[in-house]
Protein backbone atom coordinates (compact mmCIF):
# COMPACT_ATOMS: atom_id res chain seq x y z
CA UNK A 1 0.00 0.00 0.00
CA UNK A 2 1.64 3.80 -0.78
CA UNK A 3 1.23 4.76 2.70
CA UNK A 4 3.75 7.24 2.00
CA UNK A 5 2.04 8.58 -1.42
CA UNK A 6 1.27 12.58 -1.98
CA UNK A 7 0.08 14.55 -4.53
CA UNK A 8 1.53 17.94 -4.31
CA UNK A 9 -1.60 20.74 -5.54
CA UNK A 10 -3.85 18.48 -5.94
CA UNK A 11 -6.90 19.99 -7.97
CA UNK A 12 -10.61 19.09 -6.64
CA UNK A 13 -13.76 19.91 -7.76
CA UNK A 14 -16.81 18.39 -5.70
CA UNK A 15 -16.48 18.08 -2.34
CA UNK A 16 -19.03 16.39 0.08
CA UNK A 17 -19.10 18.11 3.57
CA UNK A 18 -20.73 15.72 6.78
CA UNK A 19 -21.88 17.32 9.54
CA UNK A 20 -21.08 20.97 7.61
CA UNK A 21 -24.36 22.74 9.50
CA UNK A 22 -22.30 22.37 12.41
CA UNK A 23 -19.91 25.06 13.94
CA UNK A 24 -16.12 23.78 12.53
CA UNK A 25 -18.23 22.20 9.46
CA UNK A 26 -19.90 25.19 8.89
CA UNK A 27 -17.05 27.12 8.92
CA UNK A 28 -14.85 24.97 6.52
CA UNK A 29 -17.42 25.47 3.89
CA UNK A 30 -17.45 29.00 4.32
CA UNK A 31 -13.71 29.18 4.26
CA UNK A 32 -13.70 27.01 1.14
CA UNK A 33 -16.03 28.51 -1.20
CA UNK A 34 -13.90 31.84 -0.60
CA UNK A 35 -11.08 30.13 -1.25
CA UNK A 36 -11.88 27.74 -4.04
CA UNK A 37 -14.78 29.49 -5.55
CA UNK A 38 -15.30 27.49 -8.50
CA UNK A 39 -15.24 24.54 -6.64
CA UNK A 40 -19.03 22.09 -5.87
CA UNK A 41 -19.64 22.21 -2.02
CA UNK A 42 -22.21 19.45 -1.00
CA UNK A 43 -23.10 18.72 2.73
CA UNK A 44 -25.28 16.57 4.25
CA UNK A 45 -25.97 16.99 7.55
CA UNK A 46 -28.72 15.52 10.33
CA UNK A 47 -29.70 19.02 11.83
CA UNK A 48 -29.27 17.45 15.59
CA UNK A 49 -29.29 20.39 18.36
CA UNK A 50 -25.55 21.64 17.34
CA UNK A 51 -26.33 21.60 13.66
CA UNK A 52 -27.72 24.49 12.31
CA UNK A 53 -28.91 25.45 8.78
CA UNK A 54 -28.41 29.19 9.25
CA UNK A 55 -24.79 28.65 9.81
CA UNK A 56 -25.09 28.00 6.14
CA UNK A 57 -27.50 31.48 4.89
CA UNK A 58 -23.74 33.25 3.70
CA UNK A 59 -23.84 30.64 1.14
CA UNK A 60 -27.14 29.50 0.55
CA UNK A 61 -27.39 31.17 -2.87
CA UNK A 62 -24.14 30.51 -4.27
CA UNK A 63 -25.08 28.25 -7.22
CA UNK A 64 -22.06 25.91 -6.16
CA UNK A 65 -23.17 24.87 -2.91
CA UNK A 66 -26.12 21.89 -1.97
CA UNK A 67 -27.52 21.04 1.17
CA UNK A 68 -29.02 17.26 1.56
CA UNK A 69 -30.90 16.79 5.52
CA UNK A 70 -30.03 13.57 6.10
CA UNK A 71 -27.78 10.89 8.09
CA UNK A 72 -24.52 9.56 7.73
CA UNK A 73 -25.60 6.22 9.29
CA UNK A 74 -27.75 6.33 5.97
CA UNK A 75 -25.24 4.56 3.41
CA UNK A 76 -27.39 4.29 0.32
CA UNK A 77 -27.73 8.26 0.88
CA UNK A 78 -24.27 8.78 1.33
CA UNK A 79 -23.65 6.66 -2.20
CA UNK A 80 -26.22 8.25 -4.27
CA UNK A 81 -24.58 12.00 -3.37
CA UNK A 82 -21.05 10.34 -4.42
CA UNK A 83 -22.55 9.24 -7.77
CA UNK A 84 -24.72 12.25 -8.41
CA UNK A 85 -22.89 15.03 -8.05
CA UNK A 86 -19.51 13.09 -8.73
CA UNK A 87 -18.05 13.55 -5.39
CA UNK A 88 -13.63 13.33 -5.45
CA UNK A 89 -13.45 14.73 -1.94
CA UNK A 90 -15.26 13.30 1.16
CA UNK A 91 -14.50 15.78 4.37
CA UNK A 92 -16.01 14.19 7.52
CA UNK A 93 -16.76 16.66 10.26
CA UNK A 94 -20.30 14.66 11.46
CA UNK A 95 -20.17 13.37 14.97
CA UNK A 96 -21.78 13.90 18.45
CA UNK A 97 -18.45 16.29 20.18
CA UNK A 98 -19.47 17.33 23.87
CA UNK A 99 -18.06 15.07 26.60
CA UNK A 100 -20.44 16.27 28.98
CA UNK A 101 -23.05 14.55 26.49
CA UNK A 102 -21.23 11.66 26.03
CA UNK A 103 -21.03 11.04 29.75
CA UNK A 104 -25.09 10.95 30.44
CA UNK A 105 -25.83 9.46 27.14
CA UNK A 106 -22.85 7.71 25.50
CA UNK A 107 -25.18 5.74 22.53
CA UNK A 108 -26.01 8.63 19.98
CA UNK A 109 -21.19 8.64 20.28
CA UNK A 110 -21.52 4.97 19.22
CA UNK A 111 -24.12 5.03 16.39
CA UNK A 112 -22.64 8.67 15.01
CA UNK A 113 -19.08 8.20 15.47
CA UNK A 114 -18.13 4.76 15.31
CA UNK A 115 -21.29 3.32 12.83
CA UNK A 116 -22.04 6.66 11.02
CA UNK A 117 -17.62 6.48 10.32
CA UNK A 118 -17.91 3.54 8.92
CA UNK A 119 -21.11 3.80 6.65
CA UNK A 120 -19.19 6.46 5.25
CA UNK A 121 -16.53 4.49 4.46
CA UNK A 122 -17.99 1.65 3.12
CA UNK A 123 -19.91 4.35 0.97
CA UNK A 124 -16.91 5.62 -0.52
CA UNK A 125 -15.33 2.42 -1.03
CA UNK A 126 -18.36 1.26 -3.12
CA UNK A 127 -18.55 4.15 -5.42
CA UNK A 128 -14.54 5.07 -5.74
CA UNK A 129 -13.25 1.93 -5.18
CA UNK A 130 -16.00 -1.18 -6.49
CA UNK A 131 -17.71 1.27 -9.46
CA UNK A 132 -14.53 2.99 -10.13
CA UNK A 133 -15.74 6.43 -10.03
CA UNK A 134 -13.04 9.21 -9.46
CA UNK A 135 -10.49 5.47 -8.22
CA UNK A 136 -7.14 7.68 -8.71
CA UNK A 137 -8.31 10.73 -7.77
CA UNK A 138 -10.43 10.89 -4.37
CA UNK A 139 -9.49 11.79 -0.65
CA UNK A 140 -11.80 10.56 2.42
CA UNK A 141 -10.46 13.08 4.35
CA UNK A 142 -11.63 11.90 8.44
CA UNK A 143 -11.45 15.20 11.32
CA UNK A 144 -10.44 13.99 14.34
CA UNK A 145 -9.90 15.75 18.02
CA UNK A 146 -6.61 15.86 20.57
CA UNK A 147 -8.76 14.07 23.04
CA UNK A 148 -7.91 10.61 21.47
CA UNK A 149 -4.46 10.93 23.07
CA UNK A 150 -6.00 11.10 26.69
CA UNK A 151 -4.43 13.47 29.04
CA UNK A 152 -0.96 15.04 29.81
CA UNK A 153 0.17 16.09 33.34
CA UNK A 154 2.02 19.60 34.13
CA UNK A 155 5.37 19.12 32.54
CA UNK A 156 4.56 16.12 29.73
CA UNK A 157 5.25 16.89 25.83
CA UNK A 158 2.56 17.76 23.87
CA UNK A 159 0.56 15.52 21.68
CA UNK A 160 2.22 14.53 18.39
CA UNK A 161 1.11 11.95 15.72
CA UNK A 162 3.09 9.07 17.59
CA UNK A 163 1.46 9.49 20.88
CA UNK A 164 -0.38 6.67 22.34
CA UNK A 165 -4.18 6.67 21.84
CA UNK A 166 -5.65 6.68 25.48
CA UNK A 167 -9.11 8.24 25.14
CA UNK A 168 -10.61 8.69 28.44
CA UNK A 169 -14.74 9.55 28.14
CA UNK A 170 -17.08 7.93 25.86
CA UNK A 171 -16.57 10.80 23.35
CA UNK A 172 -12.84 10.43 22.97
CA UNK A 173 -13.28 6.52 22.50
CA UNK A 174 -15.87 6.68 19.89
CA UNK A 175 -13.83 9.40 17.93
CA UNK A 176 -10.67 7.03 18.46
CA UNK A 177 -12.70 4.06 17.03
CA UNK A 178 -13.15 6.18 14.03
CA UNK A 179 -9.84 6.99 13.87
CA UNK A 180 -8.77 3.04 13.38
CA UNK A 181 -11.41 2.78 11.12
CA UNK A 182 -10.72 5.39 8.46
CA UNK A 183 -6.96 4.21 8.70
CA UNK A 184 -7.96 0.36 8.17
CA UNK A 185 -10.00 0.98 5.04
CA UNK A 186 -6.62 2.70 3.62
CA UNK A 187 -4.36 -0.18 4.53
CA UNK A 188 -6.97 -2.71 3.83
CA UNK A 189 -8.90 -1.31 0.65
CA UNK A 190 -6.63 1.53 -0.33
CA UNK A 191 -9.29 4.34 0.08
CA UNK A 192 -6.98 7.15 -0.31
CA UNK A 193 -7.58 8.88 3.28
CA UNK A 194 -6.29 11.31 5.76
CA UNK A 195 -6.87 12.51 9.40
CA UNK A 196 -6.13 15.42 11.09
CA UNK A 197 -6.52 15.83 14.85
CA UNK A 198 -7.07 19.13 16.00
CA UNK A 199 -6.76 21.32 19.65
CA UNK A 200 -10.12 22.78 21.11
CA UNK A 201 -11.57 25.58 18.23
CA UNK A 202 -13.23 28.57 19.12
CA UNK A 203 -15.05 31.23 16.77
CA UNK A 204 -18.21 32.69 15.36
CA UNK A 205 -21.43 30.09 15.27
CA UNK A 206 -20.08 28.27 18.48
CA UNK A 207 -23.07 25.94 20.01
CA UNK A 208 -23.25 27.87 23.40
CA UNK A 209 -23.01 24.91 25.12
CA UNK A 210 -19.13 24.79 24.54
CA UNK A 211 -17.00 26.86 27.38
CA UNK A 212 -16.26 30.05 25.17
CA UNK A 213 -19.69 31.02 23.89
CA UNK A 214 -21.82 29.68 26.57
CA UNK A 215 -19.20 32.28 28.92
CA UNK A 216 -20.15 35.27 26.64
CA UNK A 217 -24.23 34.91 26.18
CA UNK A 218 -24.43 33.81 29.76
CA UNK A 219 -22.04 36.91 30.51
CA UNK A 220 -25.26 38.89 28.29
CA UNK A 221 -28.07 37.46 29.92
CA UNK A 222 -26.49 37.79 33.07
CA UNK A 223 -26.44 34.37 33.98
CA UNK A 224 -23.88 32.50 36.44
CA UNK A 225 -20.91 31.56 34.52
CA UNK A 226 -20.30 27.85 35.54
CA UNK A 227 -16.87 26.19 36.04
CA UNK A 228 -16.12 22.85 36.50
CA UNK A 229 -13.59 22.08 39.97
CA UNK A 230 -10.87 24.40 40.28
CA UNK A 231 -10.94 25.77 36.88
CA UNK A 232 -7.15 24.74 36.26
CA UNK A 233 -7.84 22.51 33.27
CA UNK A 234 -6.06 23.71 30.68
CA UNK A 235 -6.67 23.38 26.55
CA UNK A 236 -4.83 24.57 23.90
CA UNK A 237 -7.11 26.52 21.59
CA UNK A 238 -7.40 27.22 18.13
CA UNK A 239 -9.24 29.70 16.15
CA UNK A 240 -11.78 27.65 13.65
CA UNK A 241 -10.55 29.29 10.41
CA UNK A 242 -7.15 28.43 11.34
CA UNK A 243 -8.60 24.82 11.36
CA UNK A 244 -10.33 25.02 8.13
CA UNK A 245 -6.68 25.92 6.54
CA UNK A 246 -4.91 23.12 7.79
CA UNK A 247 -7.14 21.09 6.78
CA UNK A 248 -6.81 22.43 3.48
CA UNK A 249 -3.25 21.94 3.98
CA UNK A 250 -3.42 18.36 4.49
CA UNK A 251 -6.03 17.23 1.65
CA UNK A 252 -3.91 18.84 -0.67
CA UNK A 253 -0.54 18.36 0.37
CA UNK A 254 -0.80 15.79 3.07
CA UNK A 255 0.38 11.97 2.34
CA UNK A 256 -1.75 8.99 2.41
CA UNK A 257 -2.42 7.20 5.29
CA UNK A 258 -1.00 9.76 7.48
CA UNK A 259 -2.24 11.99 10.58
CA UNK A 260 -1.30 15.58 11.24
CA UNK A 261 -1.98 17.67 13.89
CA UNK A 262 -3.32 20.81 13.87
CA UNK A 263 -3.26 23.21 16.77
CA UNK A 264 -2.22 26.75 18.45
CA UNK A 265 0.31 26.29 20.68
CA UNK A 266 -1.94 28.30 22.59
CA UNK A 267 -2.55 26.79 26.21
CA UNK A 268 -5.21 28.54 28.90
CA UNK A 269 -6.35 27.41 31.87
CA UNK A 270 -9.88 27.46 31.67
CA UNK A 271 -10.91 30.07 34.40
CA UNK A 272 -7.94 32.19 32.86
CA UNK A 273 -10.14 32.34 29.53
CA UNK A 274 -13.42 33.01 31.32
CA UNK A 275 -11.86 35.79 33.30
CA UNK A 276 -10.11 37.17 29.82
CA UNK A 277 -13.96 37.08 28.28
CA UNK A 278 -14.83 38.83 31.34
CA UNK A 279 -12.80 41.61 31.02
CA UNK A 280 -13.21 41.86 26.95
CA UNK A 281 -17.47 42.09 27.48
CA UNK A 282 -17.09 44.49 30.36
CA UNK A 283 -14.67 46.99 27.88
CA UNK A 284 -17.13 46.18 25.17
CA UNK A 285 -19.80 48.05 27.24
CA UNK A 286 -17.75 50.67 28.51
CA UNK A 287 -16.33 51.38 24.56
CA UNK A 288 -19.75 51.34 22.99
CA UNK A 289 -22.68 52.13 25.63
CA UNK A 290 -25.33 51.31 23.50
CA UNK A 291 -24.62 47.61 24.62
CA UNK A 292 -26.44 48.57 27.43
CA UNK A 293 -29.59 49.16 25.62
CA UNK A 294 -29.05 46.21 23.44
CA UNK A 295 -28.87 44.00 26.11
CA UNK A 296 -30.06 45.49 29.48
CA UNK A 297 -30.11 41.62 31.33
CA UNK A 298 -26.21 41.86 31.34
CA UNK A 299 -25.69 44.01 34.52
CA UNK A 300 -22.89 42.77 35.49
CA UNK A 301 -21.29 43.27 32.36
CA UNK A 302 -22.64 47.07 31.94
CA UNK A 303 -21.01 47.64 35.57
CA UNK A 304 -17.73 45.76 34.64
CA UNK A 305 -18.01 43.25 36.59
CA UNK A 306 -19.17 40.30 34.86
CA UNK A 307 -16.20 38.66 36.80
CA UNK A 308 -18.67 38.72 39.82
CA UNK A 309 -20.54 35.92 37.77
CA UNK A 310 -17.99 32.90 38.09
CA UNK A 311 -19.55 29.98 39.82
CA UNK A 312 -17.54 26.98 40.31
CA UNK A 313 -19.43 23.70 40.07
CA UNK A 314 -18.80 20.40 40.81
CA UNK A 315 -15.88 18.46 38.63
CA UNK A 316 -16.94 16.13 35.76
CA UNK A 317 -16.56 12.68 35.84
CA UNK A 318 -12.82 11.77 34.06
CA UNK A 319 -12.27 15.33 33.69
CA UNK A 320 -8.82 15.39 31.55
CA UNK A 321 -6.38 17.94 32.93
CA UNK A 322 -4.29 19.35 29.95
CA UNK A 323 -4.47 19.10 26.38
CA UNK A 324 -1.85 20.21 24.13
CA UNK A 325 -0.98 19.65 20.37
CA UNK A 326 2.52 19.61 18.79
CA UNK A 327 1.69 20.98 15.33
CA UNK A 328 5.58 20.25 14.08
CA UNK A 329 4.72 18.29 11.19
CA UNK A 330 1.74 20.03 9.79
CA UNK A 331 4.33 22.91 10.02
CA UNK A 332 7.27 21.30 8.82
CA UNK A 333 6.00 19.09 5.98
CA UNK A 334 2.50 21.39 5.18
CA UNK A 335 3.97 24.84 5.72
CA UNK A 336 0.92 25.33 8.37
CA UNK A 337 0.88 27.95 10.98
CA UNK A 338 -1.97 30.02 12.79
CA UNK A 339 -2.73 33.66 11.65
CA UNK A 340 -5.02 34.40 13.95
CA UNK A 341 -3.56 35.08 17.83
CA UNK A 342 -5.39 34.26 20.75
CA UNK A 343 -5.58 37.97 21.49
CA UNK A 344 -7.10 38.81 17.47
CA UNK A 345 -9.00 35.33 17.34
CA UNK A 346 -10.71 36.11 20.94
CA UNK A 347 -11.64 39.58 20.13
CA UNK A 348 -13.13 38.65 16.37
CA UNK A 349 -15.53 35.72 18.21
CA UNK A 350 -16.53 37.88 21.35
CA UNK A 351 -18.05 40.86 18.67
CA UNK A 352 -19.13 38.30 16.82
CA UNK A 353 -21.87 37.18 19.30
CA UNK A 354 -22.14 40.65 20.20
CA UNK A 355 -23.12 41.26 16.80
CA UNK A 356 -25.09 38.17 16.20
CA UNK A 357 -27.94 37.75 18.96
CA UNK A 358 -30.64 36.69 17.09
CA UNK A 359 -28.53 33.37 15.93
CA UNK A 360 -27.50 32.28 19.48
CA UNK A 361 -31.05 33.43 21.13
CA UNK A 362 -32.37 30.88 18.21
CA UNK A 363 -30.52 28.30 19.15
CA UNK A 364 -31.08 28.29 22.76
CA UNK A 365 -34.32 26.86 22.85
CA UNK A 366 -36.23 24.90 25.63
CA UNK A 367 -34.20 21.33 25.68
CA UNK A 368 -30.83 23.45 25.37
CA UNK A 369 -31.57 25.50 28.56
CA UNK A 370 -33.13 22.49 30.41
CA UNK A 371 -29.76 20.53 29.40
CA UNK A 372 -27.77 23.66 30.75
CA UNK A 373 -29.44 23.72 34.30
CA UNK A 374 -29.12 19.76 34.87
CA UNK A 375 -25.79 19.92 33.85
CA UNK A 376 -24.05 22.81 35.65
CA UNK A 377 -25.84 22.56 39.10
CA UNK A 378 -24.07 24.69 41.63
CA UNK A 379 -22.52 22.28 44.63
CA UNK A 380 -20.10 25.02 45.88
CA UNK A 381 -20.28 28.31 44.93
CA UNK A 382 -17.16 29.39 47.07
CA UNK A 383 -15.18 26.73 45.41
CA UNK A 384 -11.79 28.10 44.49
CA UNK A 385 -12.73 31.76 44.30
CA UNK A 386 -9.28 32.56 45.79
CA UNK A 387 -7.60 31.07 42.76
Amino acid sequence: MAAKEKTKNRTMSNLLVTGGAGFIGANFVHYWMKTYPQDKVVVLDALTYAGNKANLDPVAENPNFFFCHGNICDTALVEMLLKEHRIDTLVHFAAESHVDRSITGPDAFIETNIIGTHSLLKAAKKIWLDEGLNKESHRFHHVSTDEVYGTLGPEDPAFSETTPYAPNSPYSASKAASDHLVRAYHHTYGLKVTTSNCSNNYGPYHFPEKLIPLVITNILQDKPLPIYGDGQQIRDWLYVEDHARGIDLVIKNGQLGECYNIGGVNEWANIDIVKLICRLVDQAFVECPLLAERFPKAAKASEGNSAALITYVEDRAGHDRRYAIDPTRSNNELGYEPRETFDSGIAKTVNWFLNNEEWWSAVMDGSYQSWIKEQYQVTNPTLGASK
